[in-house]
């Protein structure tokens, strides 16, 4: 396990191999003037780098500067959260979360003919997007977003796709957990072309897992990958500090709850992503280890990923508590 960009702060790492790279696209952390709360304002980022990675067990990160900034957005607020970048036909997009101008979390897209941008944003947020932390995965030629997240990322405060007009509650401890979202993307990668749909993550019961089980329902950090035929639905408990998957046998689920593939690490979040490269499997994610355990200001990492022979996955120590 190793530290991949010790000069500055960064976190929420999505990673993708393009043109025979490893190009990683994290959120940008910074030091800001609001208190800590579970609104997450202290987490003020305002714009995004793009970093690529020839080894990654030994190699040296090239940071290529940044690559959007929330001044250059015409709809934005404020908060540039976590982003992913897919790429379709030669045209690399990048999907992020963003606060509007009346602070609601809106999902946004800029595109850009390289990896390592510049990205230039579309005029306004995808129509009919919600909350936060996008995660794009192509299968057989089709393109599907995955996204949301609870508290301060907003998904609590909607219910079919639709705002409440109540502002959002949780359900009860025995009830069904609030569940993540995924639709599949138009031909010109920009909008949904389709209503999201919920991902239904279900215990070994079969039933879906419920909001009091909260070191297994999903809290945010959608990733989705693909191994040995079947799909992997990681994601990130929030407030019990874990990384978490479950399995399915299409992109859209349900899928069944398999283990931790991350424990807690230092400092309050855990947001990853999980990429093959040259024959290895790699976990990438952050702590706030460099920072003296600052929440806010948090450094990326990387780590060998294994799985058993029954497709599980080993799990990993994250030198939290």
């Amino acid at each position: 396990m190793r530290y991949l960009f010790p000069d500055d702060y960064m976190a929420d790492p999505s990673v993708h191999v393009f043109k025979g790279k490893l190009f990683i696209y994290p959120s940008h952390d910074r030091e800001s003037e609001f208190a800590e709360n579970d609104n997450g304002d202290h987490f003020d980022m305002k714009d995004y780098h793009a970093f690529s990675l020839e080894d990654a067990d030994n190699g040296q990160v090239k940071d290529h500067g940044v690559i959007l900034d929330v001044k250059d957005i015409p709809w934005a607020g404020r908060q540039l959260w976590d982003s992913d970048v897919a790429c379709k036909k030669g045209k690399y997009y990048l999907y992020f979360s963003l606060k509007d101008k009346n602070d609601i979390f809106r999902l946004g897209v800029a595109v850009a003919s390289r990896p390592e941008g510049p990205f230039k944003p579309q005029n306004d947020p995808i129509r009919g997007s919600y909350s936060i932390d996008p995660c794009v995965f192509e299968d057989k030629g089709e393109y599907y977003i995955y996204f949301g997240g609870i508290w301060g990322g907003q998904l609590q405060r909607y219910k079919d796709n639709k705002a409440l007009e109540s502002g959002g509650t949780f359900p009860a401890n025995g009830e069904p957990a609030i569940c993540p979202r995924v639709a599949k993307l138009s031909a010109d990668m920009l909008q949904f072309a389709e209503e999201p749909r919920p991902v239904v993550i279900l215990g070994k019961d079969g039933k879906p897992l419920t909001q009091g089980d909260t070191e297994k329902r999903f809290f945010e950090a959608s990733w989705m990958h693909k191994y040995n035929g079947k799909y992997y639905f990681s994601y990130s408990t929030g407030d019990t500090h874990l990384l978490c998957y479950a399995i399915g046998d299409n992109p859209y689920g349900p899928f069944t709850y398999h283990g931790v593939i991350l424990t807690p690490v230092v400092g309050w979040t855990t947001h990853h992503s999980i990429a093959e490269y040259k024959g290895k499997w790699y976990l990438f994610h952050h702590d706030s280890v460099p920072s003296g355990g600052k929440t806010w200001l948090r450094s990326l990492k990387v780590t060998e990923l294994k799985y058993n022979s029954d497709g599980t996955i080993q799990t990993i120590n994250g030198g939290g508590g």
